[in-house]
């Protein structure tokens, strides 16, 4: 019977060669490296004021009952794997087998098809010009992806350099634009912003909800590695507390800071930040440009250190699922005697990764418009994983009440509940958001220019969005199939570590 919360012989023989190698502060920079994403900045940011209100608001209704939600189960269940392991334990082999596969391949999906056009556009604007189509655009999105996948293949003791590195000038460069733009507000006065331009709209809130949401998930993705960290029941919920305020700090005060600066008809998703960047470095005065290449730099090895550290995370957990008979006979499961890592789904996600950059280079539309189509299409796969993994979460609490809770969230069972009803909720919406944009929109009556807003027609959209998900299930259902053998090969029963009762309710 294909028991739940049973690993395979696979899985327990992979799980060997793991090296323990992240502490505390590792934890918290791989997390803050993968999760902040400075390159939607410019895209939310054109909604306005109201982009502001409803990051506020999401911060204190979704990303707060999220977040507590998460340190509990992740410092609760530290195997190797996150979010796979915890599915099935919740719900079994099948449903977790899909939700991992929506949750990696979210990550070369973005990565190939979404950051590699922003870094390439912003470094075509402030470095060295290349030309859109171009052999040199095709090289320089495959050297980006590549440098991703590399950084996953060697050792996670020498390969967590990059994303750590990456995380510190993430947080630098944007307190460095924050200070500049005070400098820049008090020379030559800022946006005249009232509260009327901050006042949200059901328009405002279906525009950016999707976003949003995207930008605040995945504080728990670093449990994937948990197997590698050092104390990982102690340390996980300390870093999901530490990155969730490091993030909700890191949206609200750019996004403000953009909308102090910048016009609202001249932000666009792609370009919305260094817009306004190149507006407040004018400071500089002649020093200008070449501050811009600098920042340039920066930004793109900030966006290189984010898709290491997705690739770092999201490839280990489907290792583990593949280890685990869910995903293809056990091939990808596989992980280095030496490195420690996944080389086989390192792999594979490069591949996607390329490929699917490929496939939306031959969209129609400049890079910004494929920037947001792309991007909304990481975010559908992203968010519909979550459909699962939260009410996985919120199950593991009363289906092991007597599992050891280093950290407990101090709320009744029922509570916790509805805490996670009320992420689910905004997931849903989200979700639906993202796969059919304009359709709730004209349900309440409000106008909606597809194209205007889009860059590409309806048609082109849906299919290429419906045509990802379609594949991404066909690939998940058949990946499941193909690893019946290994499932059949099972090893021991991995039960969550249990103390007394009275104990076990004890909050942190």
């Amino acid at each position: 019977m294909d028991q739940p919360t049973a690993s395979t012989r696979l899985a327990e023989e992979q799980s060997k060669h793991l090296q323990k190698s992240l502490g505390r502060f590792d934890i918290l920079l791989l997390v803050v490296a993968a999760v902040i994403s400075v390159e939607v900045l410019g895209q939310v940011s054109g909604f306005g004021g109201e982009t502001f209100t409803w990051t506020l608001i999401l911060a204190v209704t979704f990303l707060v009952p999220y977040g507590l939600i998460f340190a509990e189960t992740g410092g609760t269940f530290t195997e190797e794997g996150g979010v796979y392991v915890w599915t099935k334990m919740a719900f079994g082999r099948a449903t977790a087998a899909i939700a991992s596969l929506f949750t990696w391949v979210t990550q070369p999906v973005w990565v190939g098809g979404a950051m590699s056009f922003v870094a390439v556009e912003t470094w075509s604007s402030y470095v060295g010009h290349v030309e859109a189509g171009s052999i040199g655009d095709y090289l320089f999105k495959i050297v980006f992806i590549w440098i991703t996948v590399t950084s996953a293949v060697i050792s996670l003791k020498h390969g967590k350099w990059l994303p750590s590195l990456g995380a510190i000038l993430k947080v630098v460069f944007l307190t460095f634009f924050l200070v500049v733009t005070m400098i820049y507000g008090l020379q030559h006065g800022f946006n005249g912003l009232d509260l009327g331009f901050f006042t949200p709209t059901l328009a405002g809130f279906l525009g950016v909800t999707p976003l949003l949401l995207f930008s605040f998930l995945g504080f728990e993705s670093g449990n994937s590695a948990a197997g590698e960290m050092k104390n990982p029941a102690k340390d996980v919920p300390v870093s999901v507390a530490r990155s969730s305020m490091i993030a909700a700090a890191s949206y609200l005060l750019p996004i403000l800071a953009i909308l102090l600066v910048v016009p609202l008809d001249k932000i666009t998703g792609i370009d919305g930040l260094f817009g306004a960047v190149a507006t407040v470095y004018t400071v500089f005065g002649p020093a200008a440009q070449a501050m811009l290449a600098v920042s340039a730099v920066v930004f793109c090895f900030i966006l290189v250190s984010q898709g290491a550290a997705w690739m770092i995370i999201s490839d280990r957990m489907q290792a583990m699922a593949a280890a685990d008979g869910s995903f293809f006979g056990g091939f990808f499961g596989r992980f280095n005697a030496r490195l420690g890592t996944p080389i086989r789904v390192n792999t594979l996600s490069g591949v996607v990764a390329t490929v699917f950059m490929i496939a939306a280079m031959q969209l129609k539309g400049d890079n910004g418009a494929l920037f947001g189509v792309v991007l909304t299409i990481a975010i559908s796969t992203y968010l519909l994983s979550y459909l699962v993994v939260i009410p996985a979460a919120v199950r593991l609490r009363s289906k092991f009440p007597d599992a050891v809770r280093p950290f407990k969230v101090p709320v009744s069972d029922t509570v916790f509940l509805i805490l996670g009803v009320i992420c689910f909720l905004w997931i849903l919406i989200g979700s639906w958001v993202a796969v059919f944009p304009g359709t709730l929109e004209a349900l309440f009556g409000i106008d909606y220019d597809f194209e205007k807003t889009w860059g590409v027609s309806q048609g082109a959209f849906e299919a290429f969005a419906l045509g990802t998900l379609g594949c991404v299930l066909a690939l998940g259902l058949i990946g499941y199939a193909r690893g019946r053998k290994v499932r059949q090969a099972a090893g021991s029963v991995d039960a969550p570590a249990t103390e007394p009762a009275a104990g076990a309710t004890l909050g942190v």
